[in-house]
């Protein structure tokens, strides 16, 4: 009874208020529907998020670490990665959908979403056209935890393949600090220079860390 009792609640919160007047607790327990002997839902869902420390750590542990919990196992594993891929699908699908002046955030949640908890750095690309329509995002370079090699040369060839008039550059941290390096500066400010050259226009280069992203744009690094 204090399961369903405690089920109810966040349900009715979030059918009233909607899903955004939720707290990570009560967004957990729906997803968890039902809690285990001796313990109910939104008290599982409670001693999850103090184990794991966020949502995010939740979302990103392995199944081998998910089946220690007691009340959790592969099932809930696959669902839990299953709702993550529809919300980056989600993201993605916004982001191709309108023009960057009507969803101004598009872009950059959906970045976010995909490369917030990457153990590695990768470098990725996303092509416009002349009006700000996403054409294409795609991952440019893979390196190591704290670097990724940006060679010039393929970033031309990639712009030229999808017939390309603007661009957004974007990579992660894997720090989780967002804070652009000297390098990250000096590349930038050499990227935007050879495509001002074949008339290309650089937007914006994003960097992704774990709860934020910076943007050069905003900061004036452009």
């Amino acid at each position: 009874m204090d399961d369903c009792v405690s089920e109810y609640l966040p349900r009715e919160k979030l059918l009233n208020n909607g899903a955004h007047s939720l707290s990570d607790v009560e967004l957990l327990a729906i997803f968890l529907r039902v809690g285990i002997a001796g313990k109910p839902v939104l008290t599982l869902a409670h001693d999850l998020l103090k184990e794991f420390g966020t949502l995010r750590h939740l979302m990103s542990v392995e199944c081998s670490q998910m089946c220690k919990i007691k009340g959790l196992g592969p099932a809930k594993f696959v669902q839990l990665q299953a709702a993550l891929e529809m919300s980056k699908r989600y993201l993605k699908e916004v982001m191709f959908e309108k023009p960057l002046m009507d969803s101004p955030n598009a872009v950059r949640d959906y970045l976010h979403q995909l490369l917030s908890d990457e153990p590695y750095e990768q470098f990725w690309l996303v092509h416009l056209d002349n009006q700000h329509r996403v054409l294409n995002a795609e991952v440019l370079f893979k390196g190591t935890i704290d670097a990724a090699a940006v060679y010039p040369r393929v970033v031309i060839d990639s712009i030229i393949k999808n017939k390309t008039a603007a661009v957004i550059f974007a990579h992660n941290h894997p720090s989780g600090i967002c804070e652009p390096s000297h390098s990250d500066i000096q590349l930038t400010k050499r990227l935007k220079e050879i495509l001002q050259m074949i008339d290309v226009r650089t937007l914006d280069h994003f960097v992704v860390g774990h709860n934020t992203v910076t943007s050069f744009a905003e900061r004036g690094l452009l």
